[in-house]
């Protein structure tokens, strides 16, 4: 059977993605985000489920570190609207519980029910992993916030459901895998994923990007952070709408060239749906 890691427990927003786009997959939890891609990178797994970004919650930041310095490649995204419930062991009610567990992400996204309640938040690693050790102390006084999978997974009670600040909550995911995959043109809407560095050349960013504006190019995302301990070495994520076979972008990617050093694509991909 072929095997999608991901990072969490069973039952984590991961897990959900990956049963969702990959039912008939066997779905690997994970520690960490390094095991993630260690397992994909080993041969363990064939691709892997990784959170990139939210619209509440912004950037997963430690991805966008791994990417650039692994060998994995972006073959797929898929967004899903993030749900949550507060859950507790079986007998406990809104009254008996007194503490709520879960990833500081999850507390963060859900504020509002938090303070109804008057519980006191706990972090803990992630959604899922908080479900599993409510379950396994079966204290009235604790609860947990996370998916309802988690609720069914570890025999919790769910007692409110939607309990996210926020109705527009969304996590986007990549697919990745060993193999880079291209989408092929003309086939529907793409995504080309980059990196690249800046030439420490004076206005060297503004004349990296305007082929894209010249060339008629929607860049729907552009991030910098450092790279190692250079201050002055800062490295780029971007995303545009696009296949580099396309004459406009192939343009656009060679004007980018005469000004960065280090271009790396790192996916070219079917756009999800979702983007509308």
């Amino acid at each position: 059977m072929a095997r999608i890691a991901y990072q969490g427990e069973p039952g984590a927003n991961s897990h959900l993605v990956c049963k969702q786009h990959y039912p008939d997959w066997e779905s690997v939890p994970c520690a960490s985000f390094e095991d993630v891609f260690a397992a994909v990178t080993s041969g363990d797994a064939d691709l892997a489920m990784i959170p990139i970004d939210n619209s509440i919650a912004g950037r997963v930041s430690d991805i966008h570190h791994f990417l650039p310095e692994s060998d994995l490649h972006i073959v797929a995204e898929h967004f899903l609207r993030i749900e949550f419930s507060l859950m507790a062991a079986p007998g406990a009610t809104t009254e008996t519980i007194r503490t709520v567990h879960s990833h500081v992400h999850a507390l963060g996204q859900c504020r509002k029910i938090i303070r109804e309640l008057g519980l006191r938040p706990l972090i803990s690693g992630d959604t899922a992993g908080a479900a599993r050790e409510v379950a396994e102390a079966a204290d009235p006084t604790q609860a947990a916030i996370a998916p309802p999978l988690a609720a069914e997974i570890y025999g919790l009670e769910i007692l409110r459901s939607d309990i996210e600040d926020e109705d527009h909550n969304t996590t986007r995911f990549v697919v990745l895998s060993r193999d880079f995959v291209a989408a092929p043109p003309d086939d529907g809407p793409v995504v080309t994923s980059f990196v690249f560095n800046v030439r420490n050349l004076p206005a060297a960013l503004y004349k990296a990007l305007g082929g894209f504006a010249t060339n008629g190019i929607n860049m729907t995302k552009l991030e910098s952070y450092m790279v190692g301990a250079e201050f002055a070495a800062t490295q780029f994520l971007a995303e545009v709408d696009g296949h580099p076979d396309d004459p406009g972008l192939k343009r656009a990617l060679e004007e980018l060239a005469f000004f960065t050093t280090d271009v790396k694509i790192l996916g070219v991909y079917p756009a999800d749906p979702f983007r509308g």
